[in-house]
Order: C-alpha cells, then structure tokens, then sequence
C-alpha cells in the first residue's frame, strides 16, 4: 500500500521533512513524498537569506543557544535537543558541504553560499523519489477532505494521507511566504497568533535635514537597550524613514512590544560604550581652547559624523554646554521610535500557529494527519543562523512525526 504524504512549502522546514520521510520509506509500506510550492521554483527566500553569506547556525552552547527563542524557549527547546546546531552540521556535512566557525561564533558553508548546499540536497530528495510541483498555490480544504491547489492549468483536487504545512510568515512576500495561510486556519478553528514583525527596523521622526544628510549611513561601536532588556552591542543604519539593522533586529522584539502597549518606544543608546560616565565627563570636562566644539566632541569622546548628527538632532542646545549634562546623554541618546516597519519588509515574522494546539509531533490537535513547521509556528529568534536552525528543526520533527503517524495507521 502506498500512502501520500502532501507537503506545502518548498522552503527549509518543508525540504527537512521531505528529507526526513523520503529517506526513511520502508519496503513494505511506501510513502509518496510530494512538495507543492506556489512559487516557480523551490527555496528562494533560503538563497535570498545566504546573499551576503549563508549563516546557517551558531556554535554557541546549546543552553544559550535555546535562550535566543525567548519566551517559546520551552517549545522549541525539544527540537534543538533532537537537532541542534551540532547536528545541522553533521547533515550539512552528509551533503558534501563542509562548514566552518567564524569569528562571532556563526556558521557557515565554507564557500558562504547558498545555492550549492540547495542544489546538492534537492538532488538528495529527487534520487530518493521525492515530487516537486512548483506553481501550485494551496486554496484549503474540499468539502472531502482533499487538498485545493490553484494551478497554471486551473484548480485540482489532491488527495494526502498526511499533510506537512510549512507555509512560512508573512514575510518577504514575493518569495512566497505572504501569510495567506492564516484565514483558511483560522476558519478550521486553528489557533493562530497574529503576524507580526520581527528582526525589522523602526520608522524615527527626523528632521529633514537629519534625513537628508545621513540616510544610508552606518552607525558603528554603539550599544542599546529598551525597557528593561540587557544592554546589546553592536551596529546599526540610519534610513530616510528611520533605523534598522543587526543591533536594531536584536531590540526589535521588546520595542515592538513597548509600541503595541505605549503607542511609542524609546531605544537608549550608548554612542561611547568603551568609557564610563566618569571617565567621558571627565574628558569632556578639558578645556577646549580654540577647538570647536565638533573637535572637542571628536578628540575627547570620539563622536564625530553621524554620531554627532544623532546628538545634534536629540539634544537641546544648552545640553552642549555642561560636561556632565552632554556625557550622560551620549551614554544614553533616548531615541524614540513610532512605528514598525511593515511585515513585508521584516526579515522574519512573530506570530503563527500556537503550540498550545499541537501535540509534542507538531500535529494540529484539530486536524490529525496535518503537521506545521517552520516560521509558521508561533515563535521568533534574532538572526545569527537561530531562524534557520528552529525551521531545520522543526521541519525534521514534523517530517518524523507524520512517518509514525501514518506507520500506525497503515
């Protein structure tokens, strides 16, 4: 007997279940491994994350390495114990691609790309009789349980003896994760938090001649922290509309949080953080002779450039004239924030389908025989390799969970 197993969403978490499952088909009982992507090609939000170097993971240890999933630590804690960032490199390395550790503890394929790693692993699931239908775009459910695909040549009907969603966010939507998921689920009576933004950048009220000067330009040595959260080091761009970034990303989920209760959120910044208050206000406290005051601020704190356009468009003027008053604010510029930018343009999503309604195999306790994994779960984590990693991961889980599921069935 054969039974099919429908996969939808040709993305990481998606691939990792076919692999999973079309690797593990026993002789007796077969399985059709089917991957139904609506774009025209699988993969593409994965090679549009490697562009600048594919960050697949982090050597960190694992313990920390779980802390980075927050408050969904618990949930997704399970998955990294069965396949943590030691064993994605374990299975990166079984598909003739070696990786490495670079210098902040990322991981990456040694030629920092991509496209190999794909291109080896989907002729990995083709050789294992893994089918790919691209341009199929899920419409939900039939009246009969069958699956609905919108397809160049019309509408058809699949029949699966489980299904695997790995739908993604809401992110990126011209590469196929646009959310649209979220209303077929919900109408079933799924669980579904809201879609939100995460590892995004933030719209800043600038004057326009701020805007003007420094739009583009890269805010280097700073650190940062918002309501409460431990301070984070790092760098950050200013846009035309406001800010974004790596350190901006790492802050992204609190400030997010403080706007959605506050309406605004403020983001302190540290623009000297290798001097203390003392120490700065003691150096600003020399004389400056004949120095002009962008000079003084230069030669005795370092802050020149953009740095010194960040004080000048948050400081009163008096605030320049007094040591002490101007040390403490470059130690911490309140940089307020009004909104999030929108979730097409973030680089991942918080929000999804909540593990209070999935079973410990990521099945939806209201639809058995349908598995969810990757960014379409109800969790979120900074970049770093951590997104990837937890849709690897959950991708192997649910890929495993439906295998058992349908071997109890057949």
């Amino acid at each position: 007997m054969t039974q099919r197993v429908a996969i939808i969403g040709g993305g990481p978490a998606g691939l990792m279940a076919a692999d999973m499952l079309a690797a593990a088909i026993p002789t007796v009982n077969r399985k059709k491994v089917d991957i139904f992507e609506s774009m025209p090609s699988v993969g593409r939000k994965f090679l549009m994350a490697g562009k600048g170097g594919m960050n697949i993971t982090h050597s960190e240890p694992l313990a920390d390495f779980i802390g980075r999933y927050g408050d969904r630590a618990a949930q997704i804690a399970p998955l990294l114990d069965a396949f943590g960032p030691s064993q994605l490199r374990e299975w990166i390395h079984g598909l003739g691609i070696d990786t490495f550790v670079g210098s902040s503890g990322r991981v990456f394929p040694t030629d920092m790309k991509a496209a190999p790693l794909l291109r080896a692993w989907l002729h990995r699931l083709r050789s294992q009789g893994a089918q790919f239908h691209v341009r199929h775009r899920w419409l939900g459910w039939a009246a009969d349980g069958c699956l609905r695909f919108a397809t160049p040549a019309g509408e058809i009907a699949v029949h699966a003896d489980a299904v695997i969603l790995a739908l993604g966010g809401g992110s990126w939507a011209k590469l196929g994760s646009d959310g649209a998921w979220v209303p077929m689920l919900l109408e079933c009576g799924i669980e579904v938090a809201p879609l939100k933004p995460a590892n995004c950048g933030f719209d800043v009220a600038w004057s326009p001649y701020f805007s003007a000067r420094f739009a583009g330009a890269p805010v280097k040595a700073v650190s940062a922290h918002c309501h409460g959260q431990p301070e984070k080091k790092g760098e950050f761009n200013i846009t035309a509309t406001g800010v974004e970034g790596g350190l901006i990303y790492a802050v992204s989920a609190p400030l997010r949080e403080a706007l959605a209760r506050d309406g605004s959120a403020v983001l302190h910044l540290d623009l000297a953080p290798g001097r203390s208050l003392e120490k700065l206000s003691a150096d600003l406290s020399r004389p400056r002779g004949r120095d002009s005051l962008a000079n003084h601020l230069r030669r005795h704190a370092g802050i020149e450039g953009v740095k010194a356009g960040l004080l000048r468009e948050f400081c009163r003027p008096e605030t320049f004239n007094v040591a002490s008053n101007l040390a403490a604010v470059i130690k911490a510029l309140p940089l307020t924030v009004t909104a999030a930018r929108p979730l097409d343009e973030a680089i991942s999503t918080a929000g999804g389908v909540t593990f209070e309604g999935l079973d410990e195999n990521l099945m939806l306790c209201r639809q058995p025989g349908v598995f969810c994994a990757g960014e379409m779960l109800d969790w979120e984590a900074p970049t770093g390799g951590y997104l990837l990693t937890a849709c690897f991961a959950s991708g192997r889980a649910a890929g495993l969970g439906a295998g058992r599921w349908l071997e109890s069935r057949a």
